[in-house]
């Protein structure tokens, strides 16, 4: 719908138009609700490590003991201490590690176990967040933080190739908004914890927490024989840290600043507070600035440790039967890990525990923070990332080298400038995992004006009906427009996931952006292209010289030309945004050629027409983008 308007859609087959428009149609659904976890790989296993290294000694041996018997059949895969503190990149998985893959990497405590133990790719994950951790540990400017970010979640996603699609249906990873500033606890807790909930951070921690205190239980009866034990301390593990990756969540601030609206607003809400940092309040009254991925700081990570070190002790007393049993429900206590897929659905199935249940996990509830209100008075200032469909008008200037002109014997080079405008209409995909993403998808019409040419050519100043379109591409320019419509319907996340990698530099990722004190370079060769279409003007012919013609032995032409634009490298020094609208200044590198479809002779009348031919050419130009978002 929106390219068919445009003269480019014109110079395209019928197919291609179609797939065109598809793809941005498509792009409109396939990408939201976007992805926006909270803390980092390694910081929830520093999280973790400082709740284990926290924990009394005689409760950290009781989880040193479950923990050897859970490696029973495994030792090659999971590590020989709870706390792998070996250097260098990681050779096993160990506990502290649990809580990191939970959410993030898996999608219930099942699959965290099988993600855990039979996965090939495990390790490679592990090692690229180890790496992760010490380039956020060196990072001394906000540019090295985001290219960390960048590499990593580029190798993350080639890794784990559901990595950036894998939490996309609903806000499991955030803290539920309270609708309002009176609501007292037990009313917060039936909101969060009643059946048909929407799922949420607290929620899903208390879920899991419950069904990891049922099976300890279950171990401290002292009736399992070895294998069922042995079965039952992984599901014990497995419950408990994939509650634990939901209890640390609840510390980030970009994950307790609100969760709704579109998704554009919440990824920019989230991405703001976590960066600058929010003032909190616990439940129990504790008054803190907090922040959230990739900025945490020891202060986060120390009062996110507290909850989990008493989360961990609240287990392992049950564990050696000192534990509530009030708070140990039957129906709970299987071998198994718990299979509730907090990828897929959208809801609890059931109430999340009984109001014992809930009682007994107050004192490590009340340590988070209280989330902040909903939508109306006393809302959090909100923002807006870049995503979504967008209008918008650009300006450029431009400066252009030319490798001759169209005749013959116009051999040496020639200078020209020009002016342009344009409208275009497209979709943001900016931001996708991370702010070195660049999905951009847009078509735009507009009108250019060029001066007369100085050097060897003698091009007269010309004006031309302009076209550009910019796709990312997954593997070769134009792979995103042909997969789509075979895509679309038959396979949406296969599409989903070519989109998102081709949005953060594709499947060879040299094309992701690179952040600098200065701004940001990419390297976009195959992104975009722009057309000019030249048409008649004789009132102002091309002279073209020609022995033997005429008395000035030249001949005067009026031609029409289309000149087509390979962008190569782009420069944007700065990018600001408001709430729906964005703007930015870009100098972008390109080349191409200009071929001429038509020409007549003006003078001398009778003349034969010249051979004319194409014309290679390097330019710049400087972009001012300007864009509103429409939701």
């Amino acid at each position: 719908m929106f390219l068919h308007p445009l003269p480019v859609t014109r110079t395209l087959p019928a197919t291609a138009r179609s797939a065109l428009i598809l793809l941005l149609a498509t792009c409109l659904g396939v990408l939201q609700p976007v992805t926006a976890f909270a803390w980092l790989y390694p910081e929830h296993r520093d999280i973790t490590v400082l709740a284990v290294q926290r924990l009394e000694p005689a409760p950290r041996a009781l989880l040193e003991q479950l923990w050897s018997e859970a490696r029973a059949g495994h030792e090659a895969r999971l590590c020989a201490q709870l706390v792998d503190t070996a250097p260098g990149n990681p050779a096993c998985i160990d506990y502290a590690a649990w809580p990191a893959i939970a959410g993030d990497h898996s999608c219930s405590a099942r699959d965290l176990l099988s993600t855990v133990l039979d996965t090939p790719w495990i390790l490679n994950v592990a090692r690229i967040s180890a790496r992760l951790k010490k380039q956020l540990a060196t990072a001394t400017r906000r540019d090295q933080r985001i290219n960390a970010m960048r590499g990593s979640d580029t190798e993350l996603q080639r890794a784990d190739l559901n990595y950036a699609t894998r939490a996309g249906s609903n806000n499991v990873h955030f803290l539920l908004a309270r609708p309002d500033v009176d609501m007292e606890p037990a009313a917060y807790a039936r909101l969060v914890f009643g059946s048909e909930a929407e799922l949420n951070a607290m929620g899903t921690y208390v879920w899991y927490h419950l069904r990891a205190l049922a099976k300890a239980a279950r171990i401290a009866r002292g009736d399992l024989a070895p294998a069922a034990r042995a079965q039952a301390a992984l599901a014990v593990l497995a419950d408990e840290a994939f509650a634990l990756h939901f209890l640390e969540d609840s510390f980030a601030a970009g994950h307790m600043a609100g969760t709704w609206g579109k998704a554009a607003v919440r990824k920019g809400t989230h991405d703001y507070y976590n960066e600058h940092g929010l003032e909190m309040v616990t439940w129990n009254g504790r008054r803190f600035v907090g922040q959230g991925d990739a900025y945490m700081r020891s202060q986060d990570a120390e009062r996110a440790a507290t909850a989990v070190r008493d989360s961990l002790a609240q287990l392992i007393a049950t564990l050696d039967g000192k534990g509530d049993t009030d708070v140990v429900v039957n129906d709970f206590a299987e071998t198994d890990p718990e299979a509730f897929d907090v990828c897929q659905q959208s809801r609890f199935p059931a109430q999340v525990g009984t109001v014992a249940d809930v009682r007994a996990l107050v004192p490590i509830i009340e340590q988070t923070p209280v989330p902040a209100l909903g939508p109306g008075p006393g809302e959090l200032p909100r923002f807006h990332a870049e995503l979504g469909p967008f209008v918008g008008v650009s300006a450029a200037a431009r400066g252009v080298a030319l490798a001759g002109g169209f005749g013959s014997t116009q051999t040496g080079a020639s200078t020209t400038g020009g002016l342009e405008g344009a409208v275009r209409v497209g979709f943001g995909l900016e931001g996708v995992l991370n702010e070195a993403g660049d999905g951009l998808v847009f078509a735009e019409a507009g009108l250019r004006q060029d001066a007369s040419t100085l050097g060897a050519a003698t091009v007269p100043g010309r004006g031309a009906i302009t076209a550009r379109l910019r796709v990312p591409f997954w593997l070769i320019p134009g792979d995103l427009v042909l997969a789509t419509p075979v895509l679309a319907l038959s396979s949406p996340q296969t599409l989903q996931k070519m989109a998102v990698r081709a949005a953060n530099g594709g499947l060879i990722p040299w094309q992701t952006g690179i952040a600098t004190p200065i701004g940001r370079f990419q390297f976009v060769l195959g992104r975009e292209v722009g057309l000019s279409f030249y048409g008649s003007r004789r009132n102002d012919p091309m002279l073209i010289q020609t022995p033997g013609v005429g008395p000035v032995n030249a001949t005067f032409v009026s031609f029409r030309s289309l000149q087509v634009e390979l962008p190569i490298l782009e420069y944007r020094p700065f990018r600001s945004f408001a709430l729906d609208q964005s703007s930015s200044l870009m100098i972008q590198f390109y080349a191409g050629f200009d071929t001429p479809l038509q020409s007549s002779v003006v003078s001398p009348e009778g003349a034969p027409k010249p051979g004319l031919r194409t014309v290679g050419l390097g330019g710049i130009r400087v972009v001012f983008d300007w864009r509103y978002y429409l939701q």
